[in-house]
């Protein structure tokens, strides 16, 4: 009997042992025939950071893994142990699939992708003149970098290293134009003309509980996004939901990423709709919806 064609591939990041992604990958993996193999590297668990990127790739280049998935903390700082990115990864500055072929390393970014998918199933009436964005870091300039090719017109940046906003907001910019985004200190004014607002930092996952900013600055004309899937429904998202906004969790943004890496990870074109169902299984709910209320007419 013929072996089956084998894939060795793992994620990269701290607090994910909650993630999806192995099983997301794997149960894709059967279905095309692979003999599929998705590992956590999780630095909390090893007691590693960030810093500890160069031995970890070199670890898994001599382990003769094919690829990985990198995530927070670790989307960016990946970047300068790189051979080579993709168009999309050096436009966004941030990573989140490296593939490991022929000693080389070459970094893409299927992030921007994935939430972008993610809200046109979601929120794809929504007013988007103005969205308030929470976080800079990796995560956070993929999802800006969608929210502009979304149609966005202006993107406001709040993080709390007020200079990564800065640099995201001036490369936004010298990308889609002038004015398209810009950094502010607090969310406070930001929300009071903004018809959207994303949540792009780790406030919400397991291991960082809590909400990023005060509910109570929430409205039920503002649309609310969260990038965190685990929990699919955040603390922020609930009480988006319990003000009457609709909103839109991580999951979707969960899948699509992991469609796009799964595709570059094979060379094969996954199923969507599958990826969908697989995820929804695992989780025991729908990855898009969450009990939105219907539109409102424009």
């Amino acid at each position: 009997m013929e072996a089956k064609p084998s894939l060795l591939v793992g994620l990269i990041g701290a607090g994910i042992q909650a993630s999806l992604s192995p099983a997301l990958h794997e149960r894709e993996g059967d279905a095309h025939g692979l003999r599929y193999i998705y590992k956590l590297i999780d630095l909390e668990q090893l007691g590693l950071t960030a810093n500890d990127l160069p031995e970890l790739l070199t670890g898994a280049e001599r382990l003769g893994f094919d690829a990985l998935n990198v995530t927070h903390p670790c989307k960016q700082a990946v970047i300068p142990l790189l051979d080579d990115l993709s168009p999309d990864a050096r436009a966004i500055g941030a990573v989140n699939t490296v593939l490991l072929k022929d000693g080389r390393r070459v970094g893409h970014n299927t992030d921007s992708y994935g939430f972008a998918e993610g809200f046109r199933r979601d929120l794809p009436d929504v007013r988007r003149d103005r969205v308030v964005q929470l976080g800079a870091g990796g995560g956070g300039a993929a999802v800006a970098h969608a929210l502009l090719s979304l149609g966005a017109g202006v993107v406001q940046i709040v993080d709390v290293d007020r200079t990564r906003a800065e640099s995201l907001a001036a490369s936004l910019c010298n990308r889609f134009g002038p004015r398209r985004a810009e950094s502010c200190d607090s969310p406070t004014s930001a929300l009071e003309l903004a018809d959207g607002l994303v949540n792009a930092t780790p406030v919400g996952m397991a291991s960082y509980p809590g909400t990023p900013l005060r509910p109570d600055l929430l409205r039920p004309d503002l649309w609310v996004a969260d990038i965190v899937y685990f929990p699919l429904e955040t603390l922020l998202l609930r009480e988006a939901k319990a003000r009457g906004c609709r909103i839109m969790g991580g999951g979707g943004m969960a899948v699509f990423q992991a469609v796009g890496s799964f595709r570059l990870f094979t060379g094969r074109e996954p199923n969507p709709e599958r990826m969908l169902r697989s995820f929804a299984e695992m989780t025991g709910g729908s990855v898009v919806g969450l009990g939105n209320p219907r539109p409102r007419p424009e």
